[in-house]
């Protein structure tokens, strides 16, 4: 069988900038059939989104999916609670780690992998101040030293 490519729908860059990930990890969402529809089409945002666990079972907040145009009546809520599939070890694990002083779950990014919408989630650990500065520091460093290699190499 043919691996087929990842389809990016949404992706968090504040999470980078805000915290620092210590794990990742994969998991599907359970969606009704217009959001589907709507995630195909690009209609997704997740930067206030977060996951946290209740009964046993992991849920994803504040995750924004445009309603789907043609929908009418079938559409949801764009701004409701969606669960989340994983394995009960994974949500044990997960859930246990969010209780220590610290750490919060961030959705990173939104993507289909064969014709399956999934969420990457992250294990996050709030990031300082000087943290920030820092990351920001060494970008610019890169980027500094990349014009310099480019500029080498045009002479």
């Amino acid at each position: 069988m043919k691996q087929e490519a990842e389809k990016l729908i949404a992706n968090n860059k504040k999470a980078y900038h805000e915290y620092f990930i210590e794990e990742t990890y994969e998991a599907g969402i359970a969606l009704a059939g217009t959001e589907v529809k709507s995630l195909r089409m690009g209609q997704c945002s997740i930067k206030e989104a977060y996951v946290g666990a209740e009964g046993g079972e992991m849920y994803i907040y504040h995750m924004h999916i445009n309603p789907y145009e043609k929908g009418n009546i079938f559409n949801k809520d764009p701004l409701r609670t969606r669960k989340l599939l994983l394995h009960k070890s994974e949500i044990r694990k997960l859930s246990g780690a969010a209780t220590v002083a610290g750490y919060t779950i961030m959705p990173l990014k939104v993507y289909f992998k064969n014709g399956r919408a999934k969420v990457l989630i992250g294990l996050a650990r709030g990031k300082k101040l000087y943290d920030k500065r820092a990351d920001i520091a060494k970008k610019d460093q890169r980027r500094e030293a990349e014009r310099d290699f480019k500029v080498r190499n045009l002479k």
